[in-house]
């Protein structure tokens, strides 16, 4: 499974600690950036890049950074295929993997904390899709809609 990472300045400094975590936990990621902190850059770009590479890796997990975690959450699901979900808590984002398949998990740096963002991601990670009838039932209609529009 490959881990593709994007955050803006306001979620620079959480990036470059999940990317040390990932690397501690032995996990291959690539980070696309920001690769360093600039004050005028915008979300926009590393929400679509990660989400475009997810789009095409059905396999693939992304992690959205950047101040209220709505922005990046917005461009990614834009994107077919994507199903990203700004995370509260380790729980939630146990069961947006569970429940919904979710596989670009949004951090809203401005309200995370460090450990709530460490717990998130382990839970994003080690998740798995139930594949549950009903749960498959409901992708498939995301997956008309995203055909329909």
């Amino acid at each position: 499974m490959k881990i593709y990472i994007g955050a803006d300045h306001r979620g620079y400094s959480l990036k470059e600690k999940i990317n040390k975590w990932l690397f501690e936990m032995e996990y291959e990621f690539m980070d696309l950036g920001a690769s360093s902190l600039d004050p005028i850059d915008d979300y926009t770009k590393y929400a679509t890049e990660v989400a475009s590479l997810v789009s095409k890796d059905k396999e693939a997990l992304g992690v959205l950074i950047c101040g209220s975690g709505v922005g990046v959450e917005v461009i990614a699901n834009k994107f077919d295929g994507v199903r990203a979900g700004i995370g509260k808590d380790a729980m939630q984002v146990k069961k947006g993997r569970i429940d919904d398949d979710m596989n670009i998990l949004a951090i809203a740096s401005d309200y995370t904390t460090e450990k709530e963002a460490k717990a998130m991601l382990i839970a994003f990670l080690e998740s798995r899709f139930s594949a549950k009838e009903r749960y498959k039932r409901r992708l498939s209609d995301i997956s008309k809609i995203e055909a329909n529009n």
